[in-house]
């Protein structure tokens, strides 16, 4: 008589579970922490607590802050800590002169190159960012903000304007927790659907593949970002000229 085989143990949660990439992990939650403002402009960024957190040792650690560093999120220097990018008067003079140059260029460069399916993209974050706004979600609307015009970007098929935006948008960011509060005035809730519509009326330039157009909307939006922005570089009753 045939032995009788002992059952298959059941897949247990370590079987089956996907493989959770621990410095993948920490590199996504220090870029939000750093785009919400949790970790301000200039703060220390602690590598042991950090590879505490996420049970990862110092060498990885490590490897991480060298690569978010490239990209503009800390600043790293010899026998020093590292510390988030910091936001003084000269980064920001920067900023406020390159953003509308490269936010055109790229949405121009979108509206030339960017395939149907890219679009679809755009229109799928511009549900979440609009959804963010009902919803008074201020992080996510800071989040997919940056998401959305980090896709124009990809969607301009150009390497040499990448790196810029994605420093731009760290800082822009950073800024729009500002624009993006809770609204407390009327003029703040219309400001906020306006932007809200202007991401739409971005998408249909690109979708007919009309940069000039697209110029024009980009101008515009920008031109509300900048007015929402300066209460958080020029607070009120300081007059400080944005227009270079």
């Amino acid at each position: 008589m045939a032995s009788k085989k002992s059952p298959a143990a059941a897949p247990t949660d370590t079987d089956t579970a996907i493989p959770i990439d621990r410095k993948v992990v920490l590199g996504d939650t220090l870029r939000r922490r750093i785009l919400s403002m949790e970790l301000a402009p200039g703060a220390v960024v602690d590598e042991i607590a950090l590879g505490n957190e996420f049970g990862l040792s110092r060498p990885p650690v490590r490897e991480l802050l060298r690569q978010i560093a490239a990209e503009g999120y800390i600043e790293l220097e010899t026998n020093r800590a590292p510390r988030v990018a910091a936001m003084n008067h000269d980064s920001l003079r920067s900023f406020f002169l390159a953003a509308p140059l490269i936010y055109i260029a790229t949405t121009q460069l979108a509206a030339l190159h960017a395939s149907p399916s890219e679009v679809e993209q755009l229109k799928r974050i511009q549900a979440q960012f609009r959804q963010a706004i009902e919803d008074k979600d201020v992080e996510n609307r800071v989040i997919h903000n940056d998401a959305f015009h980090l896709e124009i970007g990809k969607m301009a098929h150009n390497d040499y304007l990448m790196p810029s935006l994605r420093r731009l948008l760290i800082d822009h960011a950073r800024l729009g927790r500002i624009f993006y509060r809770h609204p407390t005035t009327d003029d703040m809730q219309r400001d906020l659907e306006l932007a809200c519509d202007q991401h739409d009326q971005m998408i249909a330039a690109i979708e007919r593949r009309d940069p000039q157009g697209a110029t024009e909307i980009v101008q515009a939006h920008w031109e509300l970002s900048r007015r929402r922005m300066a209460e958080y570089t020029a607070p009120s009753g300081v007059e400080v000229a944005l227009a270079y």
